[in-house]
């Protein structure tokens, strides 16, 4: 089975960044659950580990985009409810999103599988190195760190496997050739229960 080629025919709603919602398709589910993976995330995780979220990100030269520096604060849930510390909330394509607490964030790790080789030349994943460490920022916070501290990019050969944190400061530049970066990031969790009664979604 060719990850590629599932989420190529997939019936799931394409956006100009790739394609988001992709644990309703039955391969990417497979991929999600290769005990390989689910040993990575179990690690950084500490404890017992499943998937919840996938979305395939694709910069090619036909979507060739740019990712200001930012932390990844938002999560699908299965309803909204209104609890402190929780939101906005927006709704996507059914699903009820939330920007979380710091504490939910805490317990959520994302592995990005590089269907392509990600070089310096087509636009990969750019982080500062340490900044999940800071905690939950403001945007104007984000920004200053950013403009003061080193960048790494995070070059990854097709098939290797970046473990990062939803509180990593991280962006990405546009593409310098024609040579496509897909990823496929899919994030885990220990427990659908995030606290204050809210469950992760599937998505």
């Amino acid at each position: 089975m060719c990850i590629l080629s599932s989420v190529q025919r997939t019936q799931v709603a394409r956006s100009r960044a790739g394609i988001r919602h992709l644990m309703s398709d039955p391969n990417v589910v497979f991929v999600a659950n290769d005990p390989r993976l689910i040993s990575l995330a179990t690690q950084a995780l500490g404890q017992s580990a499943f998937p919840f979220r996938a979305t395939l990100f694709d910069k090619s030269p036909d979507s060739n985009w740019r990712v200001t520096w930012h932390q990844d604060t938002a999560l699908p849930l299965q309803e909204r409810i209104d609890a402190q510390g929780w939101g906005p909330w927006s709704l996507k394509e059914g699903i009820h999103y939330a920007h979380a607490p710091q504490c939910a964030l805490e317990k959520i790790v994302a592995l990005r599988l590089h269907l392509d080789d990600s070089t310096e030349f087509n636009g990969p994943l750019r982080v500062i190195p340490g900044s999940h460490n800071l905690g939950l920022l403001s945007d104007e916070e984000v920004s200053r760190i950013a403009a003061n501290r080193d960048a790494f990019d995070c070059i990854g050969a097709s098939g290797s496997v970046l473990v990062m944190r939803p509180l990593l400061i991280h962006a990405s530049s546009k593409s310098k050739n024609k040579v496509p970066r897909r990823v496929l990031h899919v994030e885990y969790a220990s427990s659908k229960d995030v606290g204050d009664g809210l469950h992760l979604a599937t998505a």
